[in-house]
Protein backbone atom coordinates (compact mmCIF):
# COMPACT_ATOMS: atom_id res chain seq x y z
CA UNK A 1 0.00 0.00 0.00
CA UNK A 2 1.22 3.51 -0.81
CA UNK A 3 2.18 5.35 2.23
CA UNK A 4 1.68 9.24 2.68
CA UNK A 5 4.71 9.29 4.79
CA UNK A 6 5.90 12.28 4.28
CA UNK A 7 10.29 17.39 5.07
CA UNK A 8 7.74 20.22 4.97
CA UNK A 9 6.96 21.42 1.88
CA UNK A 10 9.75 23.52 -0.56
CA UNK A 11 9.20 26.94 -2.10
CA UNK A 12 10.01 27.57 -5.29
CA UNK A 13 10.25 31.39 -5.53
CA UNK A 14 6.82 32.76 -6.56
CA UNK A 15 8.06 36.66 -7.03
CA UNK A 16 8.48 37.82 -11.19
CA UNK A 17 12.20 37.63 -12.12
CA UNK A 18 12.44 40.91 -14.49
CA UNK A 19 14.31 40.96 -17.82
CA UNK A 20 16.82 44.05 -18.80
CA UNK A 21 13.31 45.91 -18.93
CA UNK A 22 9.99 45.57 -17.72
CA UNK A 23 6.71 45.05 -19.41
CA UNK A 24 6.70 42.15 -21.60
CA UNK A 25 10.32 41.21 -21.47
CA UNK A 26 9.22 40.02 -17.14
CA UNK A 27 9.80 36.58 -16.69
CA UNK A 28 6.85 34.22 -15.51
CA UNK A 29 6.72 33.50 -11.84
CA UNK A 30 8.84 29.95 -11.09
CA UNK A 31 6.61 27.01 -10.19
CA UNK A 32 6.82 25.85 -6.84
CA UNK A 33 7.44 22.34 -5.09
CA UNK A 34 3.90 20.87 -4.05
CA UNK A 35 4.35 17.76 -2.82
CA UNK A 36 2.17 16.97 0.17
CA UNK A 37 2.89 18.57 3.35
CA UNK A 38 5.04 16.02 5.74
CA UNK A 39 6.26 13.76 3.12
CA UNK A 40 8.47 11.58 4.64
CA UNK A 41 8.40 13.55 7.56
CA UNK A 42 10.71 12.88 10.45
CA UNK A 43 10.50 12.03 12.96
CA UNK A 44 7.59 9.69 11.90
CA UNK A 45 8.99 7.85 8.82
CA UNK A 46 11.60 6.51 11.09
CA UNK A 47 9.43 5.88 14.41
CA UNK A 48 6.17 4.01 12.66
CA UNK A 49 8.72 1.41 11.48
CA UNK A 50 8.54 2.68 7.57
CA UNK A 51 12.06 2.82 7.89
CA UNK A 52 12.67 -0.52 8.65
CA UNK A 53 10.29 -2.03 6.25
CA UNK A 54 11.71 0.15 3.20
CA UNK A 55 15.20 -1.12 4.50
CA UNK A 56 14.11 -5.15 4.43
CA UNK A 57 12.48 -4.50 1.00
CA UNK A 58 15.80 -2.73 -0.81
CA UNK A 59 17.61 -5.94 1.04
CA UNK A 60 15.27 -8.53 -0.99
CA UNK A 61 16.21 -6.71 -4.32
CA UNK A 62 18.87 -5.59 -5.45
CA UNK A 63 19.99 -1.35 -5.73
CA UNK A 64 21.17 -0.47 -9.42
CA UNK A 65 24.11 2.30 -8.60
CA UNK A 66 25.42 0.84 -5.29
CA UNK A 67 28.67 1.29 -4.67
CA UNK A 68 28.87 4.97 -6.63
CA UNK A 69 27.77 8.39 -5.86
CA UNK A 70 24.11 8.04 -7.04
CA UNK A 71 23.29 5.50 -4.20
CA UNK A 72 21.55 7.55 -2.21
CA UNK A 73 19.66 8.76 -5.36
CA UNK A 74 19.31 4.77 -6.61
CA UNK A 75 18.01 4.09 -3.26
CA UNK A 76 15.01 6.81 -2.89
CA UNK A 77 14.32 6.62 -6.01
CA UNK A 78 13.15 2.87 -5.60
CA UNK A 79 11.63 3.41 -2.28
CA UNK A 80 9.33 6.48 -3.88
CA UNK A 81 8.06 3.62 -6.64
CA UNK A 82 7.45 1.02 -4.18
CA UNK A 83 5.94 3.59 -2.06
CA UNK A 84 3.31 4.44 -4.38
CA UNK A 85 2.60 0.81 -5.62
CA UNK A 86 -1.16 -0.54 -4.61
CA UNK A 87 -1.92 -3.91 -3.30
CA UNK A 88 -4.24 -3.96 -6.43
CA UNK A 89 -0.94 -3.38 -8.90
CA UNK A 90 -1.89 0.39 -9.57
CA UNK A 91 1.22 3.10 -9.58
CA UNK A 92 0.32 6.67 -8.96
CA UNK A 93 2.64 9.01 -11.04
CA UNK A 94 3.08 10.76 -7.71
CA UNK A 95 1.87 12.41 -4.35
CA UNK A 96 -1.37 13.05 -4.86
CA UNK A 97 -3.62 15.65 -6.51
CA UNK A 98 -3.65 15.20 -10.28
CA UNK A 99 -0.66 12.85 -10.08
CA UNK A 100 -2.81 9.97 -7.99
CA UNK A 101 -3.63 8.21 -11.08
CA UNK A 102 -2.72 5.04 -12.80
CA UNK A 103 -0.71 5.87 -16.30
CA UNK A 104 0.37 2.78 -18.48
CA UNK A 105 3.48 4.43 -19.84
CA UNK A 106 4.29 5.33 -15.74
CA UNK A 107 3.45 1.63 -15.09
CA UNK A 108 5.09 -0.08 -17.35
CA UNK A 109 8.27 1.96 -16.60
CA UNK A 110 7.80 1.10 -12.84
CA UNK A 111 7.23 -2.33 -13.29
CA UNK A 112 10.84 -2.39 -15.27
CA UNK A 113 12.40 -0.85 -12.32
CA UNK A 114 10.92 -3.15 -10.34
CA UNK A 115 12.02 -6.73 -11.89
CA UNK A 116 15.62 -4.66 -12.50
CA UNK A 117 16.23 -4.19 -8.83
CA UNK A 118 15.07 -8.01 -8.26
CA UNK A 119 11.11 -7.24 -7.63
CA UNK A 120 9.98 -9.53 -9.80
CA UNK A 121 6.52 -9.92 -7.83
CA UNK A 122 6.42 -6.29 -7.74
CA UNK A 123 6.55 -6.37 -11.19
CA UNK A 124 4.23 -8.78 -11.75
CA UNK A 125 1.33 -7.23 -10.18
CA UNK A 126 1.98 -4.04 -11.97
CA UNK A 127 1.55 -6.35 -15.14
CA UNK A 128 -1.03 -8.20 -14.15
CA UNK A 129 -3.05 -4.97 -13.28
CA UNK A 130 -2.43 -3.52 -16.75
CA UNK A 131 -3.58 -7.01 -18.45
CA UNK A 132 -7.08 -6.05 -16.54
CA UNK A 133 -7.70 -2.15 -17.07
CA UNK A 134 -10.78 -1.37 -19.80
CA UNK A 135 -9.03 -1.76 -22.92
CA UNK A 136 -10.41 -0.48 -26.24
CA UNK A 137 -9.48 -2.89 -29.02
CA UNK A 138 -9.37 -0.09 -31.46
CA UNK A 139 -7.10 2.46 -29.98
CA UNK A 140 -5.79 0.82 -26.82
CA UNK A 141 -5.53 2.13 -22.99
CA UNK A 142 -7.26 5.35 -21.62
CA UNK A 143 -4.76 8.47 -21.02
CA UNK A 144 -4.91 7.13 -17.08
CA UNK A 145 -7.31 5.23 -14.99
CA UNK A 146 -8.19 5.82 -11.47
CA UNK A 147 -6.34 3.64 -8.50
CA UNK A 148 -8.65 1.32 -8.18
CA UNK A 149 -8.33 0.23 -11.68
CA UNK A 150 -11.40 2.02 -13.02
CA UNK A 151 -11.11 4.47 -16.46
CA UNK A 152 -11.04 8.20 -16.08
CA UNK A 153 -12.89 9.27 -19.34
CA UNK A 154 -12.11 13.35 -19.20
CA UNK A 155 -9.24 12.93 -21.89
CA UNK A 156 -8.84 11.44 -24.71
CA UNK A 157 -7.46 7.55 -25.15
CA UNK A 158 -3.69 7.45 -25.63
CA UNK A 159 -2.33 5.63 -28.74
CA UNK A 160 1.08 5.25 -27.44
CA UNK A 161 0.12 3.38 -24.26
CA UNK A 162 0.21 -0.31 -26.24
CA UNK A 163 4.46 0.46 -26.82
CA UNK A 164 5.28 1.13 -23.83
CA UNK A 165 3.41 -2.37 -22.32
CA UNK A 166 4.47 -4.24 -24.72
CA UNK A 167 8.35 -3.16 -24.29
CA UNK A 168 7.96 -3.46 -20.70
CA UNK A 169 6.65 -6.88 -20.98
CA UNK A 170 9.76 -8.31 -22.80
CA UNK A 171 12.27 -6.15 -20.50
CA UNK A 172 10.56 -7.44 -17.33
CA UNK A 173 10.43 -11.59 -18.97
CA UNK A 174 14.36 -10.78 -20.09
CA UNK A 175 15.02 -10.19 -16.65
CA UNK A 176 13.02 -13.19 -14.76
CA UNK A 177 10.28 -14.88 -15.82
CA UNK A 178 8.74 -14.59 -12.49
CA UNK A 179 8.21 -11.15 -13.15
CA UNK A 180 5.43 -11.90 -15.99
CA UNK A 181 2.24 -12.99 -14.83
CA UNK A 182 -0.17 -15.81 -17.13
CA UNK A 183 -2.54 -12.79 -17.80
CA UNK A 184 0.41 -10.75 -19.34
CA UNK A 185 0.74 -13.34 -22.95
CA UNK A 186 -2.87 -12.34 -23.53
CA UNK A 187 -2.26 -8.09 -22.79
CA UNK A 188 0.81 -8.49 -24.89
CA UNK A 189 -1.30 -10.29 -27.74
CA UNK A 190 -4.23 -7.79 -27.13
CA UNK A 191 -1.68 -5.11 -27.83
CA UNK A 192 -0.17 -6.62 -30.89
CA UNK A 193 -3.44 -7.05 -32.47
CA UNK A 194 -4.50 -3.32 -31.84
CA UNK A 195 -1.45 -1.50 -32.88
CA UNK A 196 -0.61 -4.02 -35.91
CA UNK A 197 -4.55 -2.60 -36.72
CA UNK A 198 -3.73 1.77 -35.99
CA UNK A 199 -0.84 1.12 -38.46
CA UNK A 200 -2.26 -1.02 -41.56
CA UNK A 201 0.22 -3.74 -40.87
CA UNK A 202 2.85 -0.93 -40.82
CA UNK A 203 1.83 0.46 -44.15
CA UNK A 204 0.61 3.60 -42.75
CA UNK A 205 1.39 6.04 -39.69
CA UNK A 206 -1.29 5.76 -37.00
CA UNK A 207 -4.26 8.25 -36.23
CA UNK A 208 -3.38 11.55 -34.26
CA UNK A 209 -3.65 10.70 -30.52
CA UNK A 210 -2.42 12.60 -27.60
CA UNK A 211 0.82 11.67 -26.55
CA UNK A 212 3.22 12.00 -23.50
CA UNK A 213 2.85 16.15 -23.81
CA UNK A 214 -1.09 15.24 -23.34
CA UNK A 215 -2.36 17.95 -25.50
CA UNK A 216 -5.37 17.37 -28.17
CA UNK A 217 -3.10 16.96 -31.69
CA UNK A 218 -4.31 16.87 -35.53
CA UNK A 219 -1.41 14.97 -36.77
CA UNK A 220 0.37 12.23 -35.91
CA UNK A 221 3.07 12.80 -33.48
CA UNK A 222 6.57 10.95 -33.09
CA UNK A 223 5.30 10.64 -29.36
CA UNK A 224 2.60 8.62 -30.22
CA UNK A 225 4.67 6.07 -33.28
CA UNK A 226 8.20 5.81 -31.70
CA UNK A 227 6.85 3.53 -28.68
CA UNK A 228 4.28 1.82 -30.93
CA UNK A 229 7.91 1.37 -33.10
CA UNK A 230 9.40 -0.02 -30.34
CA UNK A 231 6.91 -1.91 -28.49
CA UNK A 232 6.03 -4.04 -31.74
CA UNK A 233 9.89 -4.46 -31.31
CA UNK A 234 9.81 -6.04 -28.53
CA UNK A 235 7.03 -7.73 -28.83
CA UNK A 236 8.36 -9.62 -31.64
CA UNK A 237 11.66 -10.43 -29.61
CA UNK A 238 9.37 -11.73 -26.60
CA UNK A 239 7.68 -13.90 -29.14
CA UNK A 240 10.67 -15.77 -29.54
CA UNK A 241 11.99 -16.43 -26.55
CA UNK A 242 8.42 -17.83 -25.57
CA UNK A 243 9.05 -19.57 -28.73
CA UNK A 244 6.55 -18.59 -30.81
CA UNK A 245 8.65 -17.74 -33.40
CA UNK A 246 5.47 -17.66 -36.17
CA UNK A 247 3.74 -14.28 -34.16
CA UNK A 248 7.25 -13.44 -33.97
CA UNK A 249 7.99 -13.50 -37.51
CA UNK A 250 4.84 -12.12 -37.93
CA UNK A 251 5.53 -8.94 -35.83
CA UNK A 252 8.52 -8.50 -37.27
CA UNK A 253 6.81 -7.96 -40.48
CA UNK A 254 5.23 -5.23 -39.28
CA UNK A 255 8.00 -3.44 -37.73
CA UNK A 256 9.82 -3.80 -40.83
CA UNK A 257 6.74 -1.81 -42.69
CA UNK A 258 6.33 0.49 -39.91
CA UNK A 259 9.94 1.33 -39.80
CA UNK A 260 10.12 2.27 -43.59
CA UNK A 261 6.73 4.17 -43.06
CA UNK A 262 8.06 6.22 -39.98
CA UNK A 263 11.43 7.00 -42.12
CA UNK A 264 9.35 7.92 -45.07
CA UNK A 265 6.98 10.16 -43.18
CA UNK A 266 9.11 11.25 -40.28
CA UNK A 267 12.22 11.53 -41.26
CA UNK A 268 15.04 12.68 -41.92
CA UNK A 269 14.32 15.21 -39.13
CA UNK A 270 12.25 13.49 -36.56
CA UNK A 271 10.77 16.49 -35.04
CA UNK A 272 7.59 16.02 -33.40
CA UNK A 273 5.22 15.85 -36.40
CA UNK A 274 7.90 15.29 -38.78
CA UNK A 275 9.01 17.87 -40.40
CA UNK A 276 7.82 20.40 -37.83
CA UNK A 277 7.03 21.14 -34.51
CA UNK A 278 10.69 20.64 -32.85
CA UNK A 279 12.62 18.07 -31.86
CA UNK A 280 11.10 16.32 -29.18
CA UNK A 281 12.73 13.77 -26.71
CA UNK A 282 10.58 11.18 -27.70
CA UNK A 283 13.18 10.54 -30.63
CA UNK A 284 15.21 8.80 -28.51
CA UNK A 285 12.39 5.69 -27.69
CA UNK A 286 13.65 5.04 -31.31
CA UNK A 287 17.33 4.30 -29.91
CA UNK A 288 18.33 1.46 -27.11
CA UNK A 289 17.23 0.50 -24.79
CA UNK A 290 13.84 0.71 -26.47
CA UNK A 291 15.04 -0.73 -29.74
CA UNK A 292 17.67 -3.62 -30.72
CA UNK A 293 20.26 -3.43 -33.29
CA UNK A 294 18.51 -4.90 -36.03
CA UNK A 295 14.70 -3.67 -35.75
CA UNK A 296 16.00 -0.49 -37.57
CA UNK A 297 17.21 0.52 -41.03
CA UNK A 298 20.81 2.21 -40.17
CA UNK A 299 20.27 5.09 -42.34
CA UNK A 300 17.26 5.60 -39.94
CA UNK A 301 19.35 5.31 -36.80
CA UNK A 302 21.82 7.96 -37.64
CA UNK A 303 19.40 10.57 -39.05
CA UNK A 304 17.74 9.84 -35.10
CA UNK A 305 21.02 9.65 -33.25
CA UNK A 306 21.73 13.02 -35.66
CA UNK A 307 18.36 14.40 -34.01
CA UNK A 308 19.02 13.81 -30.63
CA UNK A 309 22.14 15.39 -30.68
CA UNK A 310 20.63 18.51 -31.89
CA UNK A 311 17.60 18.13 -29.62
CA UNK A 312 20.02 17.34 -26.41
CA UNK A 313 21.67 21.40 -27.55
CA UNK A 314 17.98 23.04 -28.37
CA UNK A 315 15.70 22.13 -25.74
CA UNK A 316 18.35 22.70 -22.67
CA UNK A 317 17.25 24.88 -20.26
CA UNK A 318 18.64 27.59 -18.16
CA UNK A 319 19.56 25.38 -15.17
CA UNK A 320 20.47 22.37 -16.64
CA UNK A 321 18.05 19.50 -17.85
CA UNK A 322 16.36 19.90 -21.18
CA UNK A 323 12.51 20.32 -22.06
CA UNK A 324 10.00 17.72 -23.65
CA UNK A 325 10.16 19.45 -26.76
CA UNK A 326 12.28 22.21 -28.41
CA UNK A 327 8.73 23.85 -28.68
CA UNK A 328 7.34 22.70 -25.38
CA UNK A 329 4.28 24.67 -24.80
CA UNK A 330 4.63 26.09 -21.01
CA UNK A 331 6.79 28.71 -20.18
CA UNK A 332 8.77 29.45 -17.57
CA UNK A 333 12.27 27.69 -18.58
CA UNK A 334 12.19 24.51 -16.37
CA UNK A 335 13.92 21.19 -17.04
CA UNK A 336 11.89 18.03 -17.20
CA UNK A 337 13.35 15.62 -15.07
CA UNK A 338 11.69 12.70 -16.94
CA UNK A 339 13.38 14.02 -20.53
CA UNK A 340 16.21 14.76 -18.91
CA UNK A 341 16.21 11.14 -17.28
CA UNK A 342 15.01 9.34 -20.85
CA UNK A 343 18.34 11.18 -22.31
CA UNK A 344 20.44 9.62 -19.71
CA UNK A 345 18.94 6.29 -20.27
CA UNK A 346 19.64 6.58 -23.48
CA UNK A 347 23.45 8.01 -23.09
CA UNK A 348 23.84 4.76 -20.67
CA UNK A 349 22.53 2.34 -23.62
CA UNK A 350 24.14 3.79 -25.92
CA UNK A 351 27.68 3.39 -24.10
CA UNK A 352 27.67 7.49 -23.72
CA UNK A 353 28.70 6.53 -20.42
CA UNK A 354 30.38 9.93 -19.15
CA UNK A 355 27.24 11.65 -20.76
CA UNK A 356 24.74 9.96 -18.64
CA UNK A 357 26.83 10.43 -15.47
CA UNK A 358 26.79 13.90 -16.28
CA UNK A 359 22.93 14.10 -16.19
CA UNK A 360 22.81 11.24 -13.50
CA UNK A 361 25.00 14.29 -11.72
CA UNK A 362 22.48 16.69 -12.40
CA UNK A 363 19.45 15.10 -11.48
CA UNK A 364 21.46 13.55 -8.19
CA UNK A 365 22.27 18.05 -7.39
CA UNK A 366 18.29 18.82 -7.64
CA UNK A 367 16.31 16.46 -5.75
CA UNK A 368 14.57 17.23 -2.96
CA UNK A 369 15.25 17.70 0.59
CA UNK A 370 13.20 13.96 1.59
CA UNK A 371 15.50 12.85 -1.59
CA UNK A 372 13.05 12.51 -3.86
CA UNK A 373 13.53 13.39 -7.94
CA UNK A 374 10.70 15.90 -8.83
CA UNK A 375 9.19 16.18 -11.67
CA UNK A 376 10.32 19.85 -12.63
CA UNK A 377 13.34 22.16 -11.85
CA UNK A 378 13.15 25.43 -12.07
CA UNK A 379 15.10 28.02 -14.01
CA UNK A 380 17.14 29.22 -10.92
CA UNK A 381 17.60 25.19 -10.04
CA UNK A 382 15.22 24.82 -7.02
CA UNK A 383 12.98 21.38 -7.51
CA UNK A 384 9.11 22.03 -8.61
CA UNK A 385 6.21 20.27 -9.09
CA UNK A 386 5.20 16.89 -7.36
CA UNK A 387 7.75 15.06 -6.13
CA UNK A 388 8.76 12.50 -6.01
CA UNK A 389 7.21 11.61 -9.77
CA UNK A 390 7.71 7.72 -10.44
CA UNK A 391 8.17 7.85 -14.13
CA UNK A 392 11.47 10.16 -13.37
CA UNK A 393 12.12 7.74 -10.16
CA UNK A 394 12.05 4.37 -12.73
CA UNK A 395 14.57 6.20 -15.27
CA UNK A 396 16.91 7.08 -13.19
CA UNK A 397 17.20 2.86 -11.83
CA UNK A 398 17.10 2.03 -15.52
CA UNK A 399 20.09 4.16 -16.23
CA UNK A 400 21.92 3.20 -13.13
CA UNK A 401 21.05 -0.48 -13.79
CA UNK A 402 22.73 0.11 -17.52
CA UNK A 403 25.78 1.87 -16.48
CA UNK A 404 26.38 -0.84 -13.91
CA UNK A 405 25.60 -3.69 -15.90
CA UNK A 406 22.97 -5.19 -13.49
CA UNK A 407 20.54 -5.10 -16.90
CA UNK A 408 19.49 -8.41 -18.13
CA UNK A 409 18.18 -6.86 -21.21
CA UNK A 410 19.03 -7.63 -24.68
CA UNK A 411 18.10 -4.68 -26.54
CA UNK A 412 20.95 -2.82 -25.03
Amino acid sequence: MRRRFVVPVLLGVAALVAGAAAGPRAMPPEEQLITAPGYRAQPAYADNGQEAADLRWLASGTVPGSGTPWQDMARWALVDVHAHLEANGTVSAGPGGPWDHFWPRDGSFAAVALSRSGHPSDAASVLDRLARLEFDPAVGFQARYAMDGSPLTDRPRQSDGCGWVLWAIAEVRRDDDAGVPPSASELRDRCVRTLTGLVDGGRRLPPPSPDYWEVPVTRTSLGTVAPMLAGLAAAGRDYAATGDLEASSRTHATVASLATTVERGMGPGYERFGDDGGLDASLVVLLPPFTAEDDLPAGMVRAVEKARAHYQREASQPAGGVAPGVQWLKPGGASWTPQTALVALSDAAGGQWHAAGLRLAWLDAHRTAHGSLPEKVTRTGRPAGPAPLVWTASLVVLTLAELDGTSASGAS
